[in-house]
């Protein structure tokens, strides 16, 4: 079940978010990550978030800034289920576009984007890591 973010998810959701990009950028550094932990987790609290909830447990999120995906976070035992596919037909329910970045050497989530119809915009650096990214853009209609 798809839902908001409550007060109560913040640490369970920031720990998927820490856990996730160190497994998914293993070009990155984990300190980075690590040390960015306390900024998200204050964060989460004030942003647009939505959880993905099993009979017991988050088991993904998606964030959101507008029509802005920060990121999609699935644990990683979860991967590869359908969750994030399902975080993400939820948003394209609510917004007639999305726009993202993604890591150029992420092939995996460029891979995922593209099947759920993102086209490539542009090309940028993400100017924290120094890393390739592919700006990359959903509208509303094109996924048929």
């Amino acid at each position: 079940m798809v839902r908001e973010l409550q007060k109560k998810d913040i640490d369970e959701v920031a720990e998927i978010w820490l856990d996730t990009n160190v497994k998914a950028h293993g070009f990155i550094p984990a300190r980075y990550w690590r040390d960015n932990f306390e900024a998200v987790r204050r964060m989460l609290g004030q942003a647009e978030v939505y959880v993905y909830e099993d009979e017991k447990d988050i088991v993904g999120f998606i964030g959101l800034d507008g029509d802005y995906i920060a990121g999609i976070f699935v644990r990683s035992n979860q991967q590869s289920s359908g969750i994030g596919k399902r975080l993400l037909d939820f948003v394209k329910g609510e917004k007639q576009q999305l726009r993202l970045s993604v890591y150029q050497k992420n092939k995996r989530a460029v891979s995922f984007y593209e099947r759920e119809k993102f086209v490539i915009q542009g090309e940028g650096m993400d100017e924290h890591t120094g890393e390739k990214e592919y700006d990359m853009i959903w509208r509303s209609g094109n996924d048929e």
